[in-house]
């Protein structure tokens, strides 16, 4: 365009004649009107040659199809050389092709093909090349980038900048400030090296004054001290903390501190020298004495003569020598062999596993099965069954079972009786003759009573695994099985017999069994057998031992050795709790006993916690046992006690009805729906066991996780044996016991029991409930102001 720009923002201003008539207007439309006509037709046109064209292109192609060969061959020679030769005619590829195309890929694929070492770095040349390519492309691409970026900046300031100067106003007053600011930048920097030089000058007239040799060095405080005195010193500026801070700050100048005294005097101070044990109050104790030891020593040294500190090392060589003689003395027991074991050693060792005895003579536990001084035979036994390390009742009842002497063994439930007194027996009878045609009619060697089945059973598999390796034979008689079939076990004799009282009993009174030759007596669980009202048949079995070879009731007659190939009487009890009926059968049978008692009688391990939960409805108290079960909190298996029969049986319904398998055990079912609901338990098939007190006794089930007191036991003891069957061999274990107010006659000992556990609590129902304040049958005497007086 030619016209110019005007820089006003009005448009031209028109003279009054520069006005469109209305035959102006008119030929205007005209005009407008001509040139839409001349637009059409030219489209028109242009629409009828383009059609034109193409129809002549289609007749060209027409006519090219329909020509000869010569026609063909006159347009190839008289083709322009420039011009490309027709297209081949695209035919699909047959299969047969396709296939042949296949297999050579294949075999391609199939054989590796191997490069050369030149060809390998060819082919690393070229990718390095393209790698090299590619970041070169790379970097001019940003680099381009970074150019158009500052070329748009650039763009963008111009602009800013022939905005800023458009505004004129404000162009003088930005010109002087930013002068006032130059100069005022200048001002400063002048200081600053005005103030460096000072300082240089200070440095160089100090070394002036120290002379040119040089041979003092300044320190930095002295030539802080030079500056400070030429120049004076840089003020630190104090931080004023206001009024209305609540913040309180705990940072101090060290200026402030007035605690120095710079006079000589005070500063000097002479310390007094307390005799014995004074010290100035207020000040560190244990400081004045070292400072006052230090001032001995050095005192001392001073004053002392070389005989005299020779005198004083000799002495402390000595002290030195005796605090490591009593050091080596004074070590564990686990460092020290046995030769070298004392009586305070052996003390200390009682007290690690909880033991204490009682009868006179007793000899020492044994620390491992290595020192315990059995046979070899039955040390190899022991390692073939797993034994490590002896369990505390094992390392003293063993000892004293190897002397021919009457143990009492008091000890918590799951502790290793059993192997405290099998390994004892077996070595006892280890150097009887052996049961032949001549003597097996004579009886056993040795017998074994236990109050339940169940728990003569087990006590059986744990004999068996000792005694079979060492050639002894072990029959149980228990009540259940025909006696006929028991009478068939002994026809070859045996040398060891385990059995329930009652059916002993009846084997003695039919003739099946005779006890000439019994020697070795073990009563396992001894007050539960008594509690069950067996202590007439115990009293019968025992009666029908042999009375010529019984100890002697005096210690004299005890010194006189038995003649070869004879061995006195030896009995032995074990229980967790002892009644005053077991001590009267004690007292009755057993000679020069000796009494073993782990931890405390008739306590529960300590390896189970104990919760009580106080429920008086017994719908409460089912709903509450489901809720417990269904928790998943607890593994199977889970026993549940129950008092009586019948709600055994009523309660494993229910149990089975939620979807778990319980199984039953009581004094009703026989001795094969016994042991068989015991082997579900064992194997894993039922998960829940609801008994009576059968199963409190001896039962040992591994891995039990939770014991329910789904009814509290009669008796404390009861319950002892009862939360026992969990937490066994080390493994802890969870007993929950559902109380109501019908157990007020164990709720004190109850109380008492979970006083003395360390990881168990006294639940706050049970701690103010009104029987669990006394022992039932006391009569608590009431104070003067609550008596009632009646005129």
């Amino acid at each position: 365009m030619s016209s110019s720009y005007n820089r006003s923002g009005s448009p031209p201003s028109r003279r009054g004649d520069d006005k469109y008539s209305r035959n102006d207007r008119n030929y205007d439309r005209r005009d407008n009107r001509r040139y839409d006509d001349y637009r059409e037709s030219r489209s028109s046109r242009d629409d009828s040659r383009r059609y034109g064209e193409d129809r002549r292109s289609e007749n060209d192609k027409s006519s090219n199809n329909k020509g000869t060969v010569i026609d063909e061959d006159i347009k190839m020679t008289s083709a322009e050389p420039s011009s490309a030769t027709p297209a081949k005619k695209r035919v699909p590829i047959s299969i047969e092709e396709l296939l042949q195309k296949k297999q050579e890929e294949k075999k391609l694929t199939e054989k590796p093909k191997f490069l050369t070492k030149e060809e390998r770095a060819k082919l690393a040349m070229e990718k390095r090349q393209q790698e090299v390519e590619a970041q070169r492309k790379k970097q001019q691409e940003e680099r381009k980038a970074r150019e158009n970026f500052d070329l748009a900046a650039e763009d963008e300031y111009r602009r800013t900048q022939d905005f800023s100067r458009s505004s004129s106003r404000y162009d003088d007053r930005r010109d002087r400030d930013r002068d006032r600011d130059r100069d005022r930048r200048g001002d400063y920097n002048y200081n600053k090296r005005s103030r460096d030089n000072k300082r240089d000058m200070a440095d160089d007239a100090a070394a002036a004054a120290l002379g040119e040799d040089g041979d003092a060095a300044l320190t930095e405080k002295e030539k802080q001290a030079i500056r400070e005195r030429y120049f004076g010193g840089e003020r630190k500026k104090r931080k004023i903390r206001r009024m209305n801070e609540r913040k309180f700050v705990f940072d101090w100048d060290a200026g402030e501190d007035t605690s120095y005294d710079f006079n000589p005097l005070y500063a000097n101070k002479h310390n007094a020298q307390m005799f014995g044990r004074g010290h100035l109050a207020g000040i560190d104790s244990k400081e004045q004495k070292k400072q006052q030891s230090a001032f001995y020593d050095r005192l001392l040294k001073e004053r002392r003569t070389t005989e005299e500190v020779e005198r004083a090392m000799a002495l402390k060589q000595m002290s030195i020598k005796k605090e490591a003689k009593t050091k080596w003395d004074e070590r564990h027991w686990t460092e020290k062999p046995l030769d070298q074991m004392k009586e305070r050693d052996w003390r200390i060792f009682k007290e690690d596993f909880n033991i204490s005895t009682k009868g006179g003579n007793i000899p020492h536990p044994i620390r491992s099965w290595a020192e315990s001084g059995l046979p070899e035979k039955m040390l190899q036994v022991i390692e073939s069954v797993g034994y490590t390390e002896p369990t505390p009742i094992q390392r003293q009842a063993i000892p004293i079972g190897i002397q021919n002497r009457d143990i009492i063994g008091i000890a918590e439930t799951g502790s290793g009786k059993t192997a405290s007194f099998v390994i004892p027996l077996l070595t006892y009878i280890s150097d009887l003759p052996k049961i032949t045609e001549e003597n097996m009619a004579e009886g056993p060697y040795a017998l074994i009573m236990a109050p339940t089945r169940e728990l003569a059973q087990q006590i059986e598999e744990e004999t068996i695994k000792f005694a079979t390796p060492l050639g002894f034979t072990c029959v149980s008689i228990v009540g259940g099985h025909a006696i006929e079939e028991q009478s068939f076990n002994l026809r070859n004799g045996a040398e060891i017999i385990i059995a329930t009282p009652g059916r002993l009993k009846d084997c003695l009174d039919r003739r099946i069994l005779v006890l000439n030759q019994c020697t070795y007596v073990v009563m396992d669980e001894a007050d539960r057998m008594i509690d069950m009202g067996m202590e007439a048949d115990v009293n019968f079995i025992l009666d029908a031992l042999p009375v010529t070879n019984m100890k002697p009731e005096n210690d004299d007659e005890m010194q006189v050795e038995p003649p070869q190939g004879y061995k006195y009487r030896q009995t032995t009890m074990f229980s967790a709790t002892m009644p005053p009926a077991v001590e009267r059968l004690a007292k009755k049978y057993l000679r020069r006993e000796a009494v073993v008692t782990i931890g405390q009688a008739g306590q529960a391990v300590e390896s189970v916690e104990q919760r009580v939960e106080m429920i008086n409805d017994e719908n409460k108290k089912t709903n509450r046992l489901m809720e417990i079960l269904n928790s998943g909190k607890f593994a199977p298996p889970i026993i549940i006690f129950v008092n009586q029969r019948r709600g055994v049986d009523t309660l494993s319904k229910t149990i089975n009805r939620s979807g778990q398998h319980a199984v039953t055990l009581h004094g009703g079912k026989s001795q094969e729906q016994r042991e068989l609901a015991l082997a579900q338990l064992k194997n894993g098939t039922a998960g829940v066991l609801v008994a009576t007190d059968v199963a409190g006794r001896g039962i040992d089930v591994k891995n039990v996780s939770l014991v329910i007191n789904y009814d509290m036991a009669k008796t404390i003891e009861d319950y002892t044996h009862r939360i026992g069957r969990t937490g066994r061999a080390g493994n802890s274990g969870v007993a929950i016991t559902f109380l109501s107010n019908k157990d007020a006659d164990v709720m004190y000992d109850l109380r008492q029991m979970l006083a003395k556990s360390s990881i168990s609590k006294v639940p706050h129902e049970l701690a103010v409930h009104p029987d669990a304040q006394g022992k039932p049958g006391t009569v608590k005497s009431k104070r003067k102001h609550e008596e009632t007086l009646f005129q």
